[in-house]
């Protein structure tokens, strides 16, 4: 089974080899085991019930609480030829019914519905009906009343368990901590199941938190780095996704908002607008991003705190699912945690109040960590994270050397919020170390302090990533109330009095700029291959990433394949994709290339599998060219059956031959001819071992190789002339 579960990775969906875990996930569900998958979006979930679904000779369904997690699914699956349907509101009556009558006449073999459509009797009773072989519960973190997006319709799918015993059953999620897996499985009413669980890392992500200074300034300053590229905007309320799109909007940029509170169809419009690329940024609440599988999003901004770090991971993880490099920034300040703790602080539910306490808490860390940020955001999921220095975070790009003696700074400041009796906030002690004669400073006469204009060595930017560290190292406590004051701790007293040094690091300006992110590739090819993809998603109307991803663009901007053969290795290249856009981008790759004088490139990894590409395609046109097979023979001392071989592969890669020079070696009589030819359609003609096999031995392989050109001739139509 596993064996076919590889030619479908390869054939259908484009893919040289399985993910970590996937493998062993597909074999779980084929052995009809119950199923717990953990792995990061974008780390390749779908696979692990899709082709398992292709190999079962019945129905899977699939759980998704969102319709337009559905619809990108099913049009990805129907794109690459695979039967899929769903059930939901959204559909007319006559598609809906249409459906049903598919999955009826056993004509699907993937079903998608939301957790209250599959609990409807009409629904059940189908299903009855049919050979149901695996239910998989995707996004089953909602199950879960300690995640952090509880739906209590999930809780009722224990039941579909117990109505379809014999049917395979998983759960996946990108999100969950231990505590939520174990309601997940308890909900489900799984026994003993298998549980896998990838890693959290998701090493193309490129992490930066900057202070929140100029917040629009410092989103228009990373948007330069983004031209024409996709991405999300989060904010933390309705009010400022609108007022934020339409100052985005004022500068040019091609924008819509997101959010519950637009007009239905103003909502569908705008996010069907992004996922087809006709918009660059949607700016949106969190309600915006559950099952969209857009796999072009090159950057993620929370230009306000998410409320907690699993919200936070998975709105990142909407970047860079191609595995391409993208750029996720959060713009962190403690007027935004004290925001949020407002809200928490109005929950009457004890134990609500106190997770989503824990869940901003451990956001916080993450934000203000001096570390690596990737320790935090993944210890936070329960996996043991490692490594000290990953590369792709701010943290990690600034010099290991970077902190100093800070001890000095440190007595200042805290003596500032001593001389105030802490009864003040951060700012207001920057205002007074840095000088500052605002109207604030005056009306309670701090410009007599001591402290007054003792700080003004460094900027208000500096003494805030400062005083962020003051809090982290325990040296100063912040009240979360609306004022946010601060008071001076044990820790913090000690430091005054000499006892022990701090260490930290100042806030550099170029830090802003860090976290550039290129890949290489033919830009201009890229943009061209990019332009017909758009071309023929608007011909399928589906998004264009349906049709082929950036990644798989990117591939082919590096590689230039010219042939089938190469153009097959590119990421996500499967046999379906090539037979409906192939040709279209091969051509455009030739031309490209032919006006540049640029030759393929093997692509790493397939170097022996293609190291005759250039032989085949020589021989094939020094025989197009009217040399004959023996005189190719004597040209490159080769023997017979390796020119047939070589004219073969020059057929499979959408060449042509004149079949008049096979005359030579298909000498056999009509009657035997016909029966090689029905032996062909019966068998196959990849390999000649069965067809050699099934007459006894009695014909040669370098007459099945020559019967095989004609064949093959005849089936594509250029053996015209030949009798």
């Amino acid at each position: 089974m596993i064996t076919k579960a590889r030619s479908l990775l390869k054939e259908t969906f484009g893919y040289d080899e399985f993910r970590p875990l996937q493998e062993e996930i597909i074999l779980s569900v084929l052995n009809k085991r119950d199923t717990v998958v953990l792995m990061p979006t974008g780390g390749g979930k779908s696979l692990c019930y899709q082709i398992p679904a292709l190999l079962f000779d019945g129905l899977t369904v699939v759980v998704s609480p969102l319709i337009s997690l559905m619809k990108d699914q099913v049009d990805q699956l129907r794109e690459l030829g695979i039967p899929a349907v769903m059930l939901n509101s959204s559909l007319d009556p006559e598609v809906y019914y249409d459906n049903i009558r598919l999955i009826r006449e056993n004509s699907v073999k993937l079903l998608y519905v939301a957790p209250e459509t599959l609990l409807k009797p009409d629904i059940i009773r189908l299903l009855s009906s049919t050979t149901l072989e695996c239910i998989a519960v995707d996004e089953a973190h909602c199950i879960s009343e300690w995640g952090h997006d509880f739906r209590p319709e999930y809780r009722r799918l224990a039941g579909m368990k117990e109505r379809f015993p014999s049917a395979a059953c998983m759960a996946l999620t990108a999100t969950a901590t231990e505590r939520v897996r174990s309601d997940i499985i308890a909900n489900l009413g799984f026994t003993e199941p298998n549980n896998f669980i990838a890693s959290f890392n998701r090493e193309n992500l490129f992490f930066q938190v900057l202070p929140k200074q100029n917040s629009f300034r410092q989103l228009l300053d990373f948007l330069k780095k983004f031209p024409d590229q996709s991405g999300i905007v989060y904010c933390f309320s309705r009010n400022g996704v609108d007022a934020l799109a339409a100052r985005l909007a004022e500068y040019g940029y091609s924008v819509k908002p997101y959010h519950a509170g637009l007009p239905d169809e103003a909502r569908r419009n705008n996010q069907e607008l992004f996922i087809r690329d006709e918009i660059q940024i949607i700016v949106a609440t969190i309600a915006f991003g559950m099952g969209i599988h857009k796999s072009n999003i090159r950057f993620v901004v929370h230009y306000d705190l998410p409320k907690s770090i699993e919200s936070y991971y998975q709105e990142t993880g909407r970047a860079g699912r191609d595995g391409l490099p993208a750029l996720c920034l959060l713009l962190y300040s403690y007027s935004d945690i004290h925001k949020i703790r407002y809200f928490i602080n109005q929950k009457e539910n004890e134990t609500e109040l106190r997770m989503a306490q824990l869940h901003l808490d451990a956001l916080v860390d993450y934000a203000e960590t001096a570390g690596c940020r990737r320790i935090p955001l993944i210890r936070y999921f329960g996996e043991d994270y490692r490594e000290e220095r990953c590369g792709m975070c701010d943290n990690c790009e600034k010099p290991s050397d970077s902190l100093i003696d800070v001890t000095v700074l440190a007595q200042k400041f805290l003596s500032c919020a001593k001389r105030v009796n802490e009864r003040f906030g951060i700012n207001h002690c920057i205002d007074i170390l840095r000088g500052s004669e605002s109207e604030k400073i005056l009306k309670f006469n701090h410009q007599e302090l001591s402290t007054y204009g003792i700080g003004k060595e460094l900027s208000k930017k500096q003494w805030q990533h400062l005083s962020r560290q003051f809090i982290r190292n325990g040296l100063i406590m912040q009240d979360a109330g609306d004022f946010g004051t601060i008071k001076v701790t044990p820790r913090g007293h000690d430091v005054l009095r000499g006892a022990i040094t701090v260490a930290g690091s100042l806030y550099d300006e170029k830090s802003e700029n860090g976290g550039k992110i290129t890949a290489e590739y033919d830009r201009e090819l890229f943009e061209l291959l990019r332009r017909k993809r758009k071309e023929l998603a608007d011909a399928a109307n589906v998004p264009a990433y349906i049709i082929f991803s950036d990644r798989s663009l990117a591939e082919m901007a590096t590689y230039y394949p010219q042939h089938k053969s190469s153009m097959l290795d590119i990421h996500g290249v499967g046999v379906n994709k090539y037979d409906n856009y192939g040709e279209q981008f091969l051509g455009l790759i030739r031309y490209y290339c032919e006006g540049r004088n640029i030759e393929e490139k093997i692509k790493k990894g397939c170097a022996k599998k293609n190291g005759s590409l250039y032989k085949y395609k020589t021989i094939g046109d020094r025989y197009n060219g009217g040399r004959s097979i023996r005189d190719i023979m004597n040209d490159n001392s080769i023997k017979l059956s390796t020119v047939l071989n070589h004219l073969y592969d020059y057929l499979m890669n959408g060449f042509t031959i004149k079949p008049d020079g096979l005359s030579e070696y298909i000498r056999r009589g009509k009657d035997e001819e016909k029966a090689l030819f029905e032996a062909f359609d019966r068998l196959g003609a990849e390999r000649l071992k069965p067809v050699f096999e099934a007459f006894d031995g009695r014909i040669d392989y370098d007459t099945l190789s020559a019967y095989r050109l004609l064949y093959l001739c005849n089936r594509s139509g250029c053996s015209k002339g030949l009798q």
